[in-house]
């Protein structure tokens, strides 16, 4: 089964973020012959960057094997790898780094390589776990255009909220971002992930003025677009209050972080929501026993909530971590889907 249609044979649906990663004995081989930017490129490796993990721990989605930095290099921001973190060669620090800003190719050309991948790996994986395709929110990639990353107090990022640099992005970035999505959605991903790990330094004043409008407008072009696709948010560290506050009738599924009560997130956005997450991916570095242990109080935690239990979907409260035990992973995953 996948992560949307009702439960069969009383299995738990569960996938996590960065599933096919370096903590994989798969990945490491193939990275031990390719760049990591050739990984994500090239569609063929791409597919099977993504399926060794589905084959190995059986999640129930797999997640396309990509990166969301991907538009800054589109706007000739000059994104290299270089086998370490992410780097631009040009930030859009101030005004006038955005007269520098050039779109390389149209997105329906440039993200080729995204929507190929996402056909190939329609093909070949099994009818019932779900392809999840995903790009980066908007706030994050601004804030990686910024200053390179969301580190830190943010200072010229949120100053550029208020001064038109935020505006002079979205303008630049959002109609890119929407094709992206598209191609993603027409090649066969049954959702589109939009992941937001910076959004949670911003104060609540901030995330409902800047960032509740901008999401509203890209999920309703998703929305309209493709009615019977699913729409994945995923922010990081933001209280429940924000999430609350989207009134979003157009995403599917919330992702949370381990900060969330999961009870509360349940009981609070359950109506309107999935619910995905949100243990603490370092749990996965425990002896199992203790990692037994803090699955049972989280499996406590849904079974608490028993109107909107069924609206869970397991999973981490962000990535899986280097270097984390292939055992844990493959026991975590086959208990939850026993939940």
């Amino acid at each position: 089964m996948g992560i949307f249609e009702n439960r069969q044979e009383g299995v738990q649906p569960v996938w996590y973020m960065r599933q096919a990663g370096r903590y994989h004995w798969h990945y490491q081989g193939f990275r031990k012959k390719h760049s990591f930017m050739e990984l994500c490129k090239n569609p063929e490796l791409a597919c099977e960057v993504t399926l060794g993990p589905i084959e190995d721990f059986g999640f129930n989605a797999a997640i396309m094997f990509s990166d969301l930095l991907f538009p800054l290099e589109q706007m000739s921001l000059g994104l290299h790898y270089n086998d370490g973190p992410p780097k631009l060669e040009t930030y859009l620090s101030d005004k006038d780094q955005y007269k520098k800003v050039k779109i390389l190719s149209p997105a329906s050309d440039f993200y080729t390589f995204q929507s190929d991948t996402c056909s190939l790996l329609k093909e070949k994986l099994p009818r019932n776990v779900s392809l999840l395709g995903f790009v980066g929110s908007p706030f994050t990639l601004y804030t990686y255009a910024t200053e390179g990353g969301h580190k830190g107090s943010l200072v010229n990022s949120k100053q550029g909220l208020y001064d038109g640099r935020w505006n002079q992005f979205l303008d630049i970035l959002i109609p890119n971002l929407l094709e992206n999505i598209s191609m993603q959605l027409n090649a066969g991903a049954d959702a589109i992930c939009l992941f937001d790990t910076a959004v949670g330094e911003l104060c609540y004043d901030d995330f409902m003025r800047f960032i509740k409008p901008v999401l509203e407008t890209i999920t309703r072009s998703v929305k309209e677009k493709h009615p019977d696709k699913k729409i994945i948010y995923y922010s990081k560290l933001t209280h429940l209050n924000y999430l609350q506050d989207l009134n979003n009738p157009y995403i599917d599924v919330l992702g949370i972080d381990w900060r969330c009560d999961l009870a509360l997130a349940l009981k609070t956005l359950g109506d309107k929501y999935y619910i995905q997450g949100n243990f603490d991916p370092v749990w996965l570095h425990l002896p199992w026993d203790d990692l037994e242990k803090n699955l049972e109080s989280l499996k406590s935690k849904v079974h608490s909530v028993k109107e909107y239990q069924h609206k869970w979907i397991g999973g981490l409260g962000h990535g899986v971590l280097v270097k984390t035990p292939e055992e844990n992973v493959r026991k975590s995953v086959k208990f939850i889907q026993g939940i």
